[in-house]
């Protein structure tokens, strides 16, 4: 008989970053609390990796042991060669608690649901762009054209950046994605993207300081403003959330509207079914993105020695928090796990983390992606993508698309 190799997890593998589901299962079965030995190099380092979703779920719920203070990647000390502060994100309670409570009255669900007429305006125009495009004939990007558009879109509006300025923003977003997409590592820091998001600081850094001086009704206004108990935000604080706004919630949001799309154009039945009850829509979005986490790992630190599933893990050690695996365990959902099912039931899933560290942008990012679905459907109910044209971003810690071309755009026949 002949052997065949297990799937091998390997993060700086492209061909497994291409499709890591097969590496993913391969763990959950035989190796749940993996050790991932690497090469000496600072790019290759060593690391820890959680698969299970009861695993992953009690670790990010436990900072005390796994601490977020050393960064979010398997590289060491990366955010430090960027010259920024710590944000909110690599902070443990207490101090994230309460600059939390402070961000989170800013950042309120009010504030965001404030900005759906301007979400959903930008949106049919760009939809009736993309159409005209496709009756021209020209070759139409879901992802480049619409989905990444939104969120950059209405993070320059909900900061309050003066229409003559929305344009830097673009390319700044660009840099930053880019940066993340590399988990900063050494290699990823070369080069113009550095420069980019340093000048997006500078540029940030003068719009606080205006704003504490002449609030408006933006939400980086409300930041300068936002007191609990006497605690208020220093420059740093709103800088470092501007910081993970954009780096957390713009590719992030962007690639769940294209992976649901992606995904229900290989589920034409369901799609029937979204477009024929777009009731279904939330709860399409919350399953494609447990099927298709945007976010597929982040790293913790262990600040003790801790025993997970029988295995120890020394203190000090980067362990990887494997989203994109939980979220497809069959432990947790069931026989189906690995198959996508608009209408499950699902009580959690770790798509937008949980603990302390549960995505503060979640009700803006589930806004932004069931405007976007609303109108792409209800405009083009057989909407389509060339998976096979389709170019994909291969990063270890994100999942999503560099290029996704659409088809069934044309104008419907009056």
């Amino acid at each position: 008989m002949t052997h065949v190799p297990a799937p091998a997890f390997d993060p700086f593998d492209p061909a497994h970053l291409a499709d890591p589901y097969p590496g993913y299962r391969h763990l959950r079965k035989a190796d749940p609390v993996h050790f991932h030995r690497g090469d000496g190099t600072a790019a290759h380092p060593d690391f820890w990796a959680l698969s299970r979703y009861a695993d992953v779920d009690a670790a990010v719920c436990d900072p005390g042991t796994f601490s977020s203070a050393s960064g979010l990647t398997f590289y060491r000390d990366e955010i430090e060669k960027l010259g920024l502060a710590p944000t909110i994100v690599m902070m443990d309670p207490p101090e994230h608690s309460g600059k939390r409570r402070l961000l989170a009255k800013a950042f309120s669900p009010k504030r965001v649901a404030a900005t759906e007429p301007q979400i959903r305006d930008f949106v049919r125009r760009r939809l009736a762009e993309m159409a005209q495009r496709y009756d021209d004939g020209e070759v139409v990007d879901l992802h480049r054209d619409f989905s990444s558009q939104i969120p950059t879109f209405v993070l320059a509006h909900l900061f309050g950046l003066p229409p003559a300025d929305r344009p830097r923003f673009g390319p700044w977003v660009s840099a930053l994605t880019t940066l993340q997409e590399e988990g900063f590592r050494p290699a990823g820091l070369e080069g113009g993207a550095v420069a980019a998001v340093a000048e997006m600081f500078g540029y940030f850094g003068e719009l606080i300081t205006e704003r504490r001086a002449r609030p408006g009704e933006d939400l980086i206004s409300a930041l300068t403003q936002a007191e609990i108990g006497g605690e208020r935000l220093d420059d740093w604080d709103i800088l470092g959330f501007c910081f993970v706004i954009v780096a957390g919630g713009n590719d992030t949001t962007g690639n769940l509207i294209s992976h649901t799309v992606a995904l229900l154009d290989q589920h034409p039945r369901q799609r029937e079914l979204l477009v024929s009850d777009p009731g279904l829509i939330p709860g399409a979005l919350s399953e494609c993105l447990r099927f298709e986490s945007s976010v597929q790992g982040l790293a913790r630190t262990t600040t003790r020695e801790v025993a997970v599933g029988g295995v120890t893990i020394p203190a000090g050690e980067k362990v990887m928090m494997l989203y994109g695996s939980a979220n497809r365990d069959e432990r947790e959902f069931g026989p189906t796990s690995e198959q996508l099912d608009i209408r499950r039931e699902i009580t959690g899933h770790l798509g937008f983390a949980r603990g302390p560290h549960f995505c503060i942008g979640s009700h803006f990012a589930r806004l932004q992606a069931r405007i976007a679905v609303e109108e792409l459907y209800a405009a083009h109910p057989t909407i389509g993508v060339d998976m096979g044209a389709a170019v994909r971003a291969l990063s270890p810690f994100t999942r999503g698309f560099d290029s996704l071309p659409a088809t069934g755009l044309a104008t419907p026949l009056p």
